[in-house]
């Protein structure tokens, strides 16, 4: 069993004094966390609220290339961003998989010149793009990756032969193409398991969540939330790793006061999970990747048993938690209307909808989609220098902290011992080749399929130990009738994985929230399982429950009616 939260703070008592401190527990914080650790550094992690809860929490879910970036003309990005997304394929088997693309184009030659035009300062929005630039793009994306293969070179269709096989898309279209990225299930997880591969592989390091870190002297202090701890903290290094709020924790760390101009200018995402299996079906495996009539790229795949629509990309004056506001909810859904005209969907179909920060770097970029998606390290002077991580996306991180953690290195005089780009991820370590395997390993032990089925699919390979702890309790029961997550399960999560809040489990370390499975009665037995791990009592437990259900409502778009109206379903199911 990994050590908990409490073993965190009790070494932390002990010993205050590390090499680098890492504020900001996000993808990018976690990535450099790990990288620097394995170098032999003894490092310290701080998250303020939840690893993976802010920015890192909101991304599309795909783990790809970045298709129009070579419309910028980033060539280095896509290259780095194929590289990265084909060695989470390999190290992450079990959470990032292969999803083929399809694009449906309605025009020839349109979109020429939007990358010359572009980089000129001649136009800032793109024309619409045609069969033609979408051609060469294709090539190019299949070029970068000839030396090491991992999916399928992609294909034309004329519109007979599109319209066959998605028969629900546009009458309009006159061509389609296919091209394969990759998606990821469980991003919140996926940062999870980083943290715990940290814990095993440097034990030195500690990371810890729900803490605040300031200034003290010639130190700093970190305050831990959940028991009100103020504990001493030393470090020859600060690695700023905050995303959005980048220009934020800059001023408050440093001792030089705040940056001549903000570093981030950063543009909200929202997104959509529907329920409408005529979409569902429609979509026939694919992600469909398509422009608006405004020119924003928008997709639509398969997620979960559900749809993923999104997004949005618009310009915010300031970090701040964010949510889908009616008017983005109304403009993807009708985006989807105007790809699948022949499929009703409403905003009745919507169980679930997030929101976030896209933490770009500074830009004057009128047009959104021109700011560009890379990632740079801004070192800024002091009596503990601060390197500051600017910019990035989910592909990127671990590509993004190595870049980061040779800065760090060079500034300690410290050599490179490891690299990881070929390190596998947690549950991905010796997943099989056929995932069927593992979950028949697992349905041989006494559980039912289903439950086998999503043990394999969370887990991967450590869904072995998963099972080994909750066949050993008497609580191993359903949250719910038919349900596959047990309270026995919550426990583990609880007990290894540094859950402090119900939001906490509910929304990061199971999918029950994003896949619109939550109700009202799977919330009081998820809090009641964690209030006997964490010795709530009941006017805590009730708290954590309104808490959540109120987040729910106010971040998500799940009303306490809808939460009301699944148990009904369910009983009457």
């Amino acid at each position: 069993m990994p050590r908990n939260r409490d073993d965190t703070l009790d070494q932390l008592r002990r010993d205050g004094a590390f090499d680098v401190v890492v504020v900001g527990g996000g993808i990018n914080g976690i990535g450099v966390y790990r990288e620097l650790s394995l170098q032999g550094l003894r490092v310290l992690l701080v998250e303020r609220n939840d690893f993976c809860s802010g920015c890192s929490a909101a991304p599309s879910r795909m783990i790809h290339g970045g298709l129009r970036y070579l419309e910028n003309g980033e060539f280095d990005l896509v290259w780095e961003s194929l590289r990265e997304r084909d060695a989470l394929l390999v190290n992450a088997p079990h959470m990032v998989r292969p999803l083929p693309t399809t694009i449906p184009i309605g025009r020839i030659f349109s979109g020429l010149m939007n990358g010359a035009a572009g980089f000129l300062g001649l136009s800032s929005r793109p024309a619409s793009r045609g069969a033609l630039p979408i051609k060469i793009g294709l090539m190019l994306y299949d070029w970068t990756t000839r030396h090491r293969r991992l999916m399928p070179k992609h294909r034309f269709r004329k519109a007979a032969e599109t319209m066959r096989l998605w028969p629900a898309l546009s009458p309009r279209l006159r061509f389609s193409a296919t091209y394969h990225d990759a998606w990821i299930s469980y991003p919140e997880r996926l940062g999870v398991e980083l943290v715990l591969d940290t814990a095993r592989l440097a034990p030195g390091s500690l990371a810890l969540n729900h803490a605040e870190i300031a200034r003290s002297g010639d130190g700093f202090t970190v305050t831990d939330r959940p028991t009100g701890a103020v504990l001493p903290v030393t470090a020859r290094v600060i690695v700023n790793a905050t995303g959005a709020w980048l220009d934020e924790a800059l001023a408050s760390l440093s001792d030089q006061g705040e940056a001549a101009e903000p570093f981030i200018s950063g543009t909200k995402g929202s997104h959509l999970i529907l329920d409408c299996p005529a979409l569902h079906q429609a979509l026939h495996g694919h992600m469909i990747f398509f422009e608006n009539d405004d020119g924003r790229v928008c997709i639509l795949f398969p997620y979960l048993g559900k749809v993923l629509a999104g997004s949005t990309d618009i310009r915010v004056d300031r970090a701040d938690r964010v949510r889908c506001e009616p008017e983005e909810r109304d403009y993807i859904l009708e985006a989807v209307r105007e790809v699948f005209p022949g499929v009703a969907v409403s905003a009745d179909d919507v169980v679930y909808s997030y929101s976030g920060i896209r933490p770009l770097p500074r830009s004057d970029q009128a047009f959104t989609g021109r700011i560009s998606r890379g990632h740079s390290v801004r070192p800024m002077g002091g009596l503990i220098p601060q390197f500051c991580m600017i910019g990035g996306k989910w592909t990127t991180f671990r590509a993004f902290a190595e870049q980061t953690a040779d800065v760090v290195l060079a500034e300690l005089g410290r050599p490179r011992l490891t690299d990881t780009i070929g390190l596998p991820i947690g549950g991905g370590a010796g997943f099989p080749k056929n995932p069927a395997d593992l979950v028949a390993e697992l349905a041989g032990r006494g559980i039912a399929w289903q439950r086998a089925a999503w043990l394999a699919d969370a887990y991967g390979t450590r869904a072995r130990d998963v099972l080994d702890f909750c066949l050993a309790r008497s609580d191993d029961v359903p949250l719910a009738a038919g349900g596959v997550i047990t309270a026995a399960e919550i426990v583990f999560l609880t007990r290894s994985e540094w859950a402090v809040r119900l939001e906490d489990m509910l929304l990061r370390r199971t999918p029950l929230s994003i896949r619109g499975d939550v109700s009202m009665a799977i919330i009081a037995a998820a809090a009641a399982a964690m209030a006997g791990e964490l010795g709530w009592d009941d006017q805590r437990r009730a708290g954590e429950i309104d808490d959540f259900v109120r987040d729910l409502a106010d971040y998500h778009g799940v009303s306490r009616e809808m939460l009301q109206r699944r148990d009904e379903d369910g009983r009457q199911g």
